[in-house]
């Protein structure tokens, strides 16, 4: 077990990301907090889901940024090698077919920081999380 000296929080995962303290309050929040060189792929990704999901209410859940309207609709979040996006295992078994290529997990798909992001995909994605829940 790992143990953040700045917040004593436990972790298995030494130098576990992780926020001590409040989590943020905003998805700009969120995006100010993460490492300079990833807070333009996180820019993109909120860019495409608001465009796609103008009537969600923008908030943080699970300490993730997250598009909600009377549920959580779709959620992403930066980690060290990609950015997870969280629309739900029914989206991940509905885009399986364009999501090759890509890891995914029940639920998740992990978005590499070494590639292009598929905006449109991702904007896609999101609205048939709009429409399917």
């Amino acid at each position: 077990m790992w143990v953040c000296p700045k917040c004593g929080r436990a972790f298995r995962n030494t130098d576990q990301s992780h926020y001590c303290g409040e989590p943020p309050k905003t998805i700009e929040e969120y995006i100010l907090r993460q490492p300079e060189d990833v807070q333009p792929y996180l820019r993109q990704v909120d860019s495409a889901i608001r465009a796609a999901l103008p009537e969600a209410e923008e908030k943080i859940s699970w300490s993730m940024p997250t598009y909600w309207r009377g549920h959580n609709l779709i959620q992403f979040a930066a980690s060290k090698r990609h950015i997870g996006l969280y629309p739900g295992p029914e989206a991940v078994e509905a885009f399986a077919g364009r999501l090759e290529g890509f890891q995914t997990s029940k639920g998740t798909i992990r978005l590499p920081y070494d590639r292009p992001l598929p905006l449109e995909l991702i904007a896609e994605i999101a609205k048939w999380c709009r429409t399917a829940r």
